[in-house]
C-alpha cells in the first residue's frame, strides 16, 4: 500500500493511468483461440493499473467490418461474464482498463474507442496523457470533427483518421498515419491500434509508458513454470499478446518476447511480429521512462528495461539503508508495494525483517475512493497491528512514497497505540514535489506534503520518531544498476515529479 490515493482528485477529473492489452491469433483464421477470453485474463493481470472501467473490442479480420465490443464501469471480473465473453469472440482484439487521466469517470469515456474511417473501422486503446492535448483538441475540431468525450485518447483516435499529406495511392498507409500522430505529440502514450487484420503496438519516442510483447504458447499450461529469461521455450506459438506489463503473461500461458522500444511501431499479425519503424527523439534527447513505475505503479513481477521490478525495489531498500541508517530492533513494511524495499533495507542493515501490519485484502485500494472521507475510512479499515511482534520495540517502517500523508499518519498512530517504542519512517523514493502531466496526475504543488514540510517537521506532523527519504541519485542508481544493455536508444528516466525537470515542454 502506498500514498498513491493522493493522486486521485476528490471529485472526478484528472486521476491516474491505465493498462492496455491486445491479442492476435497466430496461423489460419478462424482460430480456435478464445481471443476475447485471453484479453479478459490479460486485463485482470493489469487490474492494478485501472479499476474504474474496462472494455474489449474484437474482430474476425479484414473481410468483416463488424467489431464485437463490450465495455463497463467497475472491475474486469464484474464487467466480463461468460455470457458477455461469448459475444466478443474473434481472431484479434484489444482491451483497456482505466483510471481517468483526461475526461470524467463516465461510460462514454471508456476505451477502446472505435471509429469509422475511409478504410474501415479502427479501435484504439491508450495509456498515458498527451502533454499538448489542449492544442490538439482545437486542431481536430477546427477540421470540423466533433469530439464526444473529454478524453485525449479520442483525440488520438481522430488524428489517426486523417489521410497523410502524400495521400494513400496504394491503399491504407497506417504506418504514415501513426507517424503523423507521433509527430503531432511527443508524449505520453503507449497505444494498441486494431485495424484490418493486424494490431499496431506503439510507444512514444521518450518511452514514458511501458509496453511489451509476449508469445502465447500452445504447449504451456496456466500452471507451467516460466523458464529463466522467458525465452527458452520450443512450443508452437498460438498467438501474440501485447501488454502494458509482462506480469499479465504468465497466467495466460504466454512468455515474454521483448519490450516495444521507445518510438517504435510494431505490427502484429497472424504471421508474427514485425518492427516497421522507429521515430527518433528530437535533439538526441535521452529516453524518459517513468521512474515511478519502479517505485509503485508496476506489479513487482513485471519486467521493465530488462529487469524485474521486484529486484529494483530491493535495491532501493538497500540503498536507503546506506543513506538513512538507524538503530532499531526490526524492519517492516507498509504492505505491499514497499515490501521488497523493506526486505532490501533489512538485508543491508542486518536488522531482522518482521511484519507489523496485517492487511485486509478485501477492502480495495484506498486511493480509488471517490472522496477524502471515504479514503480515510478505507485506511482505517485496511490494516490491523500485529502487536506481539513489536510491542516495546523500535521499528523501521518502510513505505514506497508519501504524497499527501493521508495514509502513513494513521498507521504511525496505530503502531504507537499498539505498543511500539519508536517508529522511524524510511521512504524508498524521494519526496514528490511536482505535478505530473504525462498520465499520473499528482495534485497541485500546494497539496503535496513535501512542499509544505521538511523531513523533521513531517515526522512531527505524522507523529513519527523520524522520517528520511531516498535521494533522487539513490533511486536512479538503483534503477539503472540492473539495466544491462542500453542499446542504441540509450537509458533515461522521467523524474519530473521529483525534480521538476520535465522531458518536453508542456503545452496547454
Amino acid at each position: 500500500m502506498a500514498e498513491l490515493e493522493a493522486l486521485v482528485e476528490e471529485e472526478g477529473g484528472l486521476q491516474e493511468k491505465c493498462g492496455v492489452f491486445a491479442c492476435v491469433a497466430a496461423g489460419d483464421w478462424p482460430t480456435q483461440l478464445d481471443v476475447g477470453h485471453v484479453i479478459c485474463l490479460g486485463l485482470v493481470g493489469l487490474q492494478h493499473r485501472g479499476q474504474e472501467s474496462a472494455g474489449i473490442v474484437t474482430s474476425r479480420g479484414k473481410d468483416d467490418d463488424i467489431l464485437a465490443r463490450h465495455k463497463g464501469m467497475g472491475m474486469v471480473s464484474t464487467i466480463f461474464t461468460d455470457e458477455t465473453l461469448s459475444k466478443i469472440k474473434g481472431n484479434l482484439g484489444i482491451g483497456h482498463t482505466r483510471y481517468s487521466t483526461a475526461g470524467f469517470s463516465e461510460l462514454v469515456n471508456c476505451q477502446p474507442f472505435v471509429v469509422d474511417t475511409i478504410h474501415g473501422k479502427i479501435a484504439v486503446a491508450h495509456n498515458g496523457e498527451l502533454v499538448n492535448a489542449g492544442p490538439l483538441r482545437q486542431k481536430v475540431m477546427k477540421r470540423g470533427v466533433g469530439l464526444s468525450t473529454g478524453s485525449d485518447s479520442e483525440v488520438i483516435t481522430q488524428l489517426l483518421c486523417s489521410i497523410p499529406s502524400d495521400g494513400e495511392p496504394d491503399g491504407p498507409d497506417w504506418q504514415a498515419r501513426i507517424r503523423n500522430v507521433m509527430n503531432e505529440t511527443l508524449m505520453s502514450y503507449s497505444l494498441v491500434i486494431m485495424t484490418g487484420e493486424c494490431v499496431y503496438a506503439v510507444r512514444d519516442p521518450y518511452g514514458n509508458r511501458p509496453l511489451c510483447i509476449g508469445r502465447l504458447m500452445s504447449g504451456v499450461s496456466y500452471n507451467s513454470p516460466v523458464k529463466n529469461g522467458y525465452d527458452n521455450v520450443s512450443e508452437d506459438i498460438e498467438g501474440w499478446v501485447v501488454s502494458s506489463e509482462s506480469c499479465s503473461f504468465q497466467s495466460l500461458g504466454a512468455v515474454y518476447h521483448r519490450e516495444v522500444e521507445p518510438g517504435e511501431i510494431v505490427r502484429v499479425t497472424k504471421n508474427g511480429v514485425e518492427s516497421i519503424c522507429v521515430v527518433p527523439r528530437p535533439n538526441q534527447d535521452p529516453p524518459a521512462f517513468c521512474i515511478f513505475e519502479y517505485v509503485y505503479f508496476a506489479r513487482a513481477d513485471s519486467i521493465m528495461e530488462g529487469q524485474m521490478v521486484y529486484s529494483v525495489r530491493m535495491r532501493c531498500g538497500r540503498q536507503l539503508a546506506r543513506e538513512a541508517p538507524v538503530e532499531a530492533d526490526l524492519v517492516s513494511t507498509v504492505p505491499e508495494s514497499a515490501t521488497p524495499a523493506a526486505m532490501g533495507y533489512a538485508q543491508q542493515s542486518g536488522i531482522p525483517y518482521v511484519e507489523v501490519l496485517n492487511k485486509n485484502r478485501y477492502v480495495g485500494r484506498t486511493f480509488i475512493q471517490p472522496n477524502n472521507r471515504l479514503r480515510q475510512l478505507g485506511v482505517a479499515k485496511k490494516f490491523g497491528a500485529l502487536a506481539e511482534n513489536f510491542k516495546g520495540k523500535r521499528i523501521v517502517l518502510i513505505d514506497d512514497s508519501i504524497v499527501r500523508g493521508n495514509t502513513i499518519g494513521p498507521i504511525v498512530r496505530l503502531l504507537f497505540n499498539a505498543g511500539a517504542k519508536e517508529v522511524h519512517i524510511r521512504v524508498a523514493s524521494p519526496p514528490v514535489k511536482n505535478p505530473c502531466y504525462m498520465g499520473i496526475n499528482i495534485p497541485t504543488k500546494e497539496e503535496l506534503i513535501a512542499n509544505r514540510l521538511e523531513a523533521a517537521k513531517l515526522a512531527e506532523c505524522l507523529g513519527a520518531t523520524s522520517v528520511v527519504y531516498l535521494t533522487v541519485e539513490g533511486l536512479t542508481s538503483a534503477v539503472r544498476e540492473g539495466i544491462q544493455n542500453s542499446k542504441d536508444n540509450g537509458v533515461g528516466h522521467c523524474t519530473a515529479c521529483l525534480t521538476g525537470k520535465y522531458p518536453v515542454e508542456l503545452e496547454w
